[in-house]
């Protein structure tokens, strides 16, 4: 009985098998940690470095009970959860970290704002909202129109510059609890990591700037070029949310910095994150790794950069295709210090994520970054692959 206790303890287990799941299998055996998964379909990217998969949809509650029964604790890839489902096997005894208390104000982007605002920390002037009501009195363009729940990647959010773009919205959102936002003229955009253990202690991985076209993420530089206050002011916003919501894991925050200094959240995701994927080459423990030892309670590694500075350039879908890419990822694979991750996921459509490489640099100047981010871009997004 021992024996398989020990066992349990070393065992992880995760609701997803993307690209987020797949690089934290890496991750588990360097910590000597089995990933069990459940995921809908063998050729989903995780399951090739899991050491069992559970092959059901994520929302399939039996395949999630016995996925708790077998591993120590049971953690996310995603945010998109049946909370109530859930809470009826943590009841029972099954270990969800981040915990479902934690997850709860974070799903709906509403109460992502309320929760906030509880804090003092500073969100775009935003109300609940629904496309019947017609635009409040008050309200001017350009503004932000979101679904509250089960956005990402831009999927759910549209910028409306005028009257003819808020009529043409698609009528189905007429049926979808919405938020509605002012439009912030930011002067960058700015992201960080935080994790915590159960024992309370806090790690914030550094300040990154990122690049989003149509809301979807291109680039991250590292760390960002802001002067210290306002690098202050986005830590001391992830550890307040990181203490006062019990966070045991890790979760990104995507933030505005308006010219006027001011530092507003943007969006909150309750696990690992696009903006966090340059650790894997660039810091002393990658996101992945440090998730893994929140909830596997082990001591949390040093978030701190190995080098100077580092870009990473999401590798996006721009046409329907089997392509590999072969030729392309050949290319970026020769450009110096380059690290380049291939999901290996099965088709290429417009805007899917499928993969990402990270440069890392001897310097962190923002000019020479942004220069080698565009670099790569031209190349992926040529329109041959000859």
């Amino acid at each position: 009985m021992q024996e398989v206790q020990d066992s349990m303890k070393q065992r992880v287990g995760v609701i997803g098998g993307g690209q987020l799941a797949w690089m934290m299998g890496a991750e588990a055996k360097t910590l000597g940690l089995e990933l069990w998964l459940q995921t809908p379909n063998a050729s989903d990217p995780a399951v090739a470095r899991a050491d069992k998969t559970i092959l059901a949809d994520l929302q399939d509650i039996t395949a999630t009970a016995k996925l708790s029964e077998e591993c120590a604790v049971v953690t996310f890839e995603n945010e998109f959860v049946d909370l109530e489902a859930l809470g009826k096997l943590a009841a029972q005894g099954a270990n969800f970290r981040p915990s479902l208390a934690f997850l709860e104000p974070l799903l709906d982007k509403y109460d992502q704002r309320r929760c906030c605002e509880k804090f003092n920390i500073l969100v775009p002037h935003y109300q609940a909202w629904s496309l019947t009501d017609g635009l409040p009195e008050g309200w001017q363009y350009p503004l932000v129109i979101k679904a509250r729940r089960h956005g990402y990647d831009g999927k759910g959010t549209f910028v409306i510059k005028n009257e003819a773009e808020l009529k043409a919205l698609p009528t189905g959102l007429e049926q979808t609890p919405l938020l509605l936002e002012a439009f912030v003229p930011f002067e960058q955009e700015l992201a960080v990591m935080v994790a915590r253990s159960a024992s309370g202690d806090i790690r914030v991985f550094p300040v990154v700037e990122t690049q989003q076209i149509h809301q979807v993420c291109h680039w991250a530089i590292a760390p960002a070029a802001v002067n210290n206050t306002v690098e202050d002011k986005v830590i001391h916003i992830a550890q307040t949310l990181a203490e006062n919501l019990g966070l045991v894991g890790i979760m990104g925050i995507e933030l505005f910095l308006t010219p006027a200094g001011e530092v507003l959240v943007n969006e909150i995701a309750p696990r690992t994150h696009n903006s966090g994927h340059f650790s894997l080459d660039a810091c002393q423990t990658s996101q992945f790794a440090m998730q893994l030892q929140a909830i596997a309670g082990l001591p949390l590694g040093s978030p701190d950069l190995l080098v100077k500075g580092a870009v990473m350039v999401n590798l996006l879908g721009f046409e329907h295709s089997d392509s590999d890419y072969d030729h392309k990822r050949q290319i970026l694979t020769q450009m110096p210090d380059s690290h380049v991750h291939w999901y290996g996921k099965a088709g290429a459509s417009p805007g899917r994520k499928l993969g990402h490489v990270t440069i890392t640099s001897p310097t962190d100047d923002r000019s020479t970054l942004m220069a080698i981010a565009k670099k790569i871009e031209r190349l992926w997004y040529a329109q041959s692959d000859e």
